[in-house]
C-alpha cells in the first residue's frame, strides 16, 4: 500500500499512500465539513499572499456536503477565480445535468466569484477553455473519483498521465455512464450522453494544492484500487499519489475495502 504512516485521531485515521494523504471519517457529513473547513483554511492561506486565485471545481452529488460547506465558509470569493473540470457534449444548454448548470445552482451562482469561466458543450471550446486556464494557472482543484477510478471524465481508456492536450473531448465508457445512472442524473443509459469535454489529467494535477472527496459504497473498489494497485492509468485516480500537496477524503462506506 505504499508508504504509510498511521495516527489515530478521535473522528479521523489519517494516513500517507506515497505522498497522498489519506483522511477517513466516520460518516459521510463528517468527511465533508472537514474538507470544507481544511479547504476554507487553504483557500485563505492563499489569498494572503496573492491578490487573485484560481479554483476549479467538480460537479457531482458526492460533492454536495464540501460545496454546502464552502457556500458557508469564510473567505474572500470576489478573489477567487472559478473554474469546473469537464461538461457533457450533446445535451440541451439548459438540461439540469449539464455541469456547468449543476454548479451554477449549487455554487457559482450562491457566491459572490471574482470571475465564473464556464466550459462550453461542443469539442471547438476546448482550444478556448484551455487558453483560459493557461492564462490562470490553477492553485486549487476540487475533485471526487469515479466507480471506475476516473478523475473528470478521464476514463481509463483515455487517461494519460502525460497528455499534451490541457481540456479534450472524450468518449465516456459505459461505467462511466452507467454511474450516472447510479447517481439520479438520468433515468436510463441511453439518455447518458456519449461524449464530453474534460480537463486532462495533467491539467487537473497541475494546481498546488488538490483536495478529493470521495464518500459512498460504490466508490469503495475504485478507492481500493487508486491505494493498493500500481500507480496506473487503469486506475487514473492513482495519479494523485504522485503529488506533492493532495488530501483524499473518504467516508466509511468508501473506504471499506481497505
Amino acid at each position: 500500500m505504499g508508504n504509510q504512516q498511521r495516527k489515530g485521531v478521535k473522528d479521523v485515521d489519517t494516513f500517507l499512500v506515497d505522498r497522498l494523504l489519506v483522511k477517513r471519517y466516520h460518516n459521510r457529513e463528517a468527511m465533508g465539513a472537514a474538507a470544507a473547513s481544511d479547504a476554507a483554511e487553504t483557500l485563505r492561506g492563499l489569498l494572503a499572499q496573492k491578490a487573485s486565485i484560481n479554483v476549479m471545481f467538480a460537479a457531482a452529488y458526492s460533492q454536495s456536503e464540501l460545496l454546502a460547506g464552502l457556500v458557508a465558509a469564510d473567505v474572500d470569493w470576489s478573489r477567487v477565480n472559478a473554474f469546473h473540470m469537464d461538461n457533457y457534449i450533446g445535451l440541451p444548454a439548459d438540461a439540469p445535468q449539464q455541469f456547468s448548470n449543476f454548479l451554477t445552482r449549487y455554487l457559482f451562482g450562491l457566491l459572490p466569484f471574482g470571475q465564473v469561466y464556464l466550459m462550453g458543450d461542443t469539442q471547438a471550446d476546448a482550444p478556448r477553455y484551455a487558453q483560459l486556464l493557461a492564462e490562470h494557472p490553477l492553485d486549487v482543484c476540487f475533485m471526487g473519483v469515479g466507480e471506475n477510478g476516473h478523475l473528470a471524465f478521464n476514463d481509463p481508456d483515455v487517461a494519460d498521465f502525460e497528455d499534451p492536450l490541457a481540456v479534450k473531448r472524450v468518449a465516456l465508457d459505459e461505467v462511466c455512464r452507467t454511474q450516472q445512472v447510479h447517481d439520479g442524473c438520468f433515468a436510463t443509459l441511453a439518455q447518458v450522453p456519449r461524449y464530453a469535454l474534460t480537463a486532462t489529467l495533467p491539467t487537473l494535477t497541475s494546481a498546488a494544492e488538490v483536495f478529493c472527496v470521495v464518500p459512498a459504497p460504490a466508490k469503495a473498489e475504485a478507492v481500493r484500487r487508486m491505494l493498493r494497485e500500481p500507480v496506473a492509468r487503469a486506475c487514473p485516480a492513482s495519479i494523485l499519489r504522485r503529488h506533492p500537496s493532495a488530501r483524499l477524503y473518504l467516508d466509511a462506506d468508501s473506504a471499506a475495502l481497505l
